[in-house]
Order: C-alpha cells, then structure tokens, then sequence
C-alpha cells in the first residue's frame, strides 16, 4: 500500500494493520494495552507506510520545535503547584520524548479563557492537554485547535476526554466506612466548578441517601491548608462526626493534621480517607485509605491522542479501586 501524494495518517497505519485508531496510537506511542500480535502489526504498517507522527512531521517540516502545552485552568498561578499538574506533565513528556516533542506548562485564569486563542496562533504549539476544564473551558477552544485539544476532564463533540471515575472511587469509599460502622460521615468537598469534584460529591450523596445517614459537607479546595480548616468546621457544626471523606489525599492529610493537633484521634475517633492514592499516601501516620487515580495513565493517554491527531473515543474513563489502609 503507497500514498504517493499525502503524508500517512494514523488513520492509514490502523487501516493497514486492521486495527482501531486509538490502538495504533497507543502501539506507536508505547502506551496502553495492545495485543503481541495487533504490535507486530501496526508496527510493520508504520515501517511500510513510513508513517511519522503528525506532530514529529510538523516539526521536521518547519525545521523548529513543537510543544505539547498543558494547559491548567484556575484562578490564580498558584493552581499550576499542584503536585497533580507536575504528574501529568511527567507523564506527557514520557509518551512526546521519543517523537522529540517538548512539554510546556501555561496557566488560563478561570474568568479568561480567551488565551486559548493565542496559543492557536503560536506556530510552535503542535497540541494542547487541557487540566480543570469547564463548559467555558471548551466553549472558548477555537476551530484552529480541533484535533490538536484533549481534555483531561470533560469533554465535548470537538475535544475528546480522558479522566478517572471518581464517582465510582468516592463510592467504593464511602461505602467501606459504612460497613466499618462509621454512621456519621462528613466530606470536605472541592471546588463547585470542577465537575470531578461534582461527580465525587453526587456520589457520596447517593450513598449516605441509600443508607439513610445525614448528608454533611464542607467546602474544600483539594488542599491540606483547607482540610485542617475544614475539619474544624465539621466538627464545630456535628461533634458526633465519626468519618471524614476528603476530595483528595492532600485534603485528607490536612484533615488528619487537623484532628490531631486538636488531639482527636484518628481512626479510633474520627476515621478519614482521601481520594487519589498518592505515594505519600502509603508512608503517613496513619497510612491513609483512599481511592486510587491513575494520573500516569490518563495523562499518558491525552498525550497519545494529541500525537494521533484527536483520532480516539470521546471519551474515555479510567476505573477508580479503594485501598484500604490504616486511617479509615
């Protein structure tokens, strides 16, 4: 099979390895889960098509570099310290390294995601991964873009999506402190415009519901700064509290700091668990129970559906699993 007149495309490769886009994408990319034998296949297509990907070519075809950028929404700088932004970025730089692609970090402040328009117009951007996305998020994506945008979060018609089920993880939490005995569990929340903090929210609520347990929430940010705050203001409002859900392993931990400096005890008072199974998470005192949020894969995976040209499912989300510790 020959192309004389165009550069081959994914789209080619799988077609030529008869496999799907998003399975030749992660072959290529090294990434994900493929059979020996669909391996041996896309990789002998590529070799015979002289496939290179989308985003190499360009830089080979201008002679310059190409960024990947990801791109974390928030409302102050601040939000580009999250130890999640540097795990994404590590990720993507893992799956662009071998097509000799840089990685690059840029803030877009939540009241202005107009920058989006200027990084369309950067020759020097080959792609975009999009952190914290919202509805404004993706409105603001401009037609220059498509194809080249993912989100990790949601998503839309034009720009794929790549996350982690939280609500299943926040379930699978929730209910293992019920069938501990914990009958007066509080969560410490996230931020009202993430919708993962949405999802983790409507799930804790489903199930105290189910279990005909009081709903009750404090507002957090996904820090351990506000977790401490936050827990004071639990148990200021219900001193019968008996758990704590944290939105995340940083939450939780501030959570634990909290309750302990306040000498509560924890878990023989209070029970806590976090959310993201971090690797602090396994070595504190207490080890903490969690959910589990495979950030490398679901940042490997945007970085493999940029390079493939946006040629993958709409969406695509990963499985959240409890790991049951010490301190819940």
């Amino acid at each position: 099979m020959t192309l004389p007149h165009r550069t081959p495309t994914l789209a080619d490769v799988a077609a030529a390895a008869g496999v799907s886009a998003a399975t030749a994408s992660r072959v290529l990319a090294g990434t994900g889960y493929a059979s020996p034998a669909a391996r041996d296949r896309v990789t002998a297509a590529a070799d015979r098509l002289g496939y290179v990907p989308n985003l190499a070519a360009r830089a080979l075809a201008r002679g310059s570099g190409v960024r990947l950028v990801v791109v974390v929404s928030g409302a102050t700088p601040a939000v580009l310290d999250d130890p999640y932004v540097d795990r994404v970025v590590g990720a993507a730089a893992r799956v662009c390294a071998p097509h000799g692609l840089g990685v690059a970090l840029h803030w877009l402040p939540t009241r202005d995601p107009g920058g989006l328009r200027r990084l369309a117009e950067d020759r020097g951007v080959g792609g975009l991964i999009l952190l914290n996305t919202t509805e404004r998020v993706l409105d603001a994506v401009p037609p220059a873009l498509r194809g080249r945008v993912v989100s990790i979060g949601i998503g839309s018609s034009a720009v794929p999506s790549f996350d982690v089920d939280n609500a299943g993880g926040t379930e699978a939490v929730v209910r293992h402190l019920y069938a501990t005995g914990r009958r007066r569990i509080a969560m410490v929340t996230g931020p009202r415009w993430l919708s993962c903090a949405g999802r983790s929210v409507r799930a804790y609520r489903r199930v105290v519901r189910e279990a005909g347990l009081p709903a009750r929430m404090v507002r957090g940010d996904f820090t351990a700064q506000r977790g401490r705050a936050a827990v004071r203001e639990v148990l200021a409002r219900w001193p019968d509290t008996d758990a704590v859900v944290g939105i995340s392993d940083a939450t939780a931990l501030g959570v634990i700091d909290g309750l302990r400096t306040d000498g509560v005890q924890v878990p023989g008072d209070v029970a806590v668990t976090g959310f993201d199974d971090i690797p602090l998470a396994a070595v504190t005192t207490p080890a903490l129970t969690t959910a589990t949020h495979p950030v490398g894969q679901i940042a490997a995976a945007a970085a493999t559906a940029v390079l493939a040209g946006g040629q993958v499912d709409p969406e695509t989300v990963f499985p959240s699993r409890l790991v049951r510790r010490v301190s819940g």
